[in-house]
């Protein structure tokens, strides 16, 4: 099968490849599927996309009419990919839906505890020959009250990893989940109780109409003086301009992020000699307690390697007129 790959980052490309073992044509595109650049894909059966990529309604009919039928997500979320279109045009869509969620979870601890003990801060320092620790102080994370909007297998691992540190465990969830009650002493409540009691608030649900800025002014007029707040899933989730209100008053005392919601055509370049076009961002970095890591929380060799391998299980049960188990259309 002929493959466009859109947004073919060199982090992945050796995984990609490797999996898929010459089997199928991979012509890789190191751009992102707009409207513009559909007609990069002529020719080929199948796009394969990652989290940036525009799936939107008009750019699957272009897509339809040079001859895609099946598309590829190198991701679990698939919010960027109009579905209720792909169905209608009769095109396959499937994902990956699980890499590592590990990796995430793990991040999601990591930013926490840069933030807590203003290890970058210190970093920096150190390398300047200031071994002053005056404006480092942290907090123990033993007893500290964190609550964990989204229980699915990422927000279940940071539940994990937090319970052995010590922390009380608050959690938002569609669904009960007894084995983290039993095992992790969590506790369900609303978002409305987490927003008051939490010291740390971490999010890991899905961005779709429903939680689409599920953190704007009113949680954060309820949150803690000082709160933490952490989000390694979706931009989308926290309206960012309400975010730097709170952080000017001094509402949210720590500002966590892996992804932004006006991410696309920011993240995964290197911007480094260009002049900052998005004030919103650039008003976040002037805020010594925000810490931004450009959507890398996946980033680890095994989650690479499962995406990889996914993405080329999903081609080759089209290629033998077969469904994938993970399909989304």
């Amino acid at each position: 099968m002929k493959v466009a790959v859109y947004s073919a980052h060199k982090f992945e490309m050796e995984n990609l490849v490797t999996a898929n073992s010459k089997k199928h044509q991979l012509k890789l595109i190191d751009t992102y599927l707009t409207p513009e650049t559909v007609p990069l894909a002529k020719g080929c059966d199948c796009v394969a996309l990652f989290a940036n990529d525009d799936g939107s309604a008009s750019v699957l009919e272009s897509l339809k009419e040079v001859g895609v039928k099946f598309i590829a997500l190198r991701s679990a979320g698939y919010n960027h990919v109009n579905i209720e279109k792909a169905k209608e045009l009769e095109i396959k869509v499937a994902n990956v839906p699980e890499y590592s969620p590990y990796a995430v979870a793990e991040h999601t601890v990591a930013l926490m505890l840069a933030m807590n003990r203003k290890l970058i801060r210190a970093h920096s320092r150190v390398r300047e020959l200031n071994f002053s620790l005056d404006g480092l102080t942290g907090f123990d994370m033993n007893g500290i009250c964190v609550g964990i909007i989204g229980l699915g297998r990422i927000g279940g691992i940071v539940a994990k990893i937090l319970h052995g540190f010590g922390c009380k465990l608050l959690g938002y969830d569609l669904d009960i989940n007894e084995s983290l009650v039993a095992n992790y002493n969590l506790r369900y409540t609303t978002i409305d109780n987490i927003c008051k009691e939490a010291d740390i608030i971490t999010l890991h649900v899905p961005l779709n109409d429903e939680t689409r800025y599920i953190i704007d002014k009113e949680e954060i007029e309820k949150m803690k003086t000082g709160v933490m707040l952490v989000n390694t899933s979706r931009g989308g989730l926290v309206n960012t301009r309400q975010v730097i209100v709170g952080l000017k008053r001094e509402q949210i005392g720590y500002l966590g992020l892996d992804v932004y919601e006006e991410e696309k055509g920011l993240f995964f370049e290197d911007h480094s000699e260009d002049i900052l076009q998005d004030d919103v961002i650039a008003r976040l970095l002037t805020f010594k307690n925000v810490l931004i890591t450009s959507h890398q929380a996946f980033l680890t060799t095994t989650a690479l390697r499962n995406i990889s391998e996914t993405t080329i299980y999903n081609i080759d049960c089209w290629e033998r007129n077969e469904n994938s188990k993970n399909e989304l259309t």
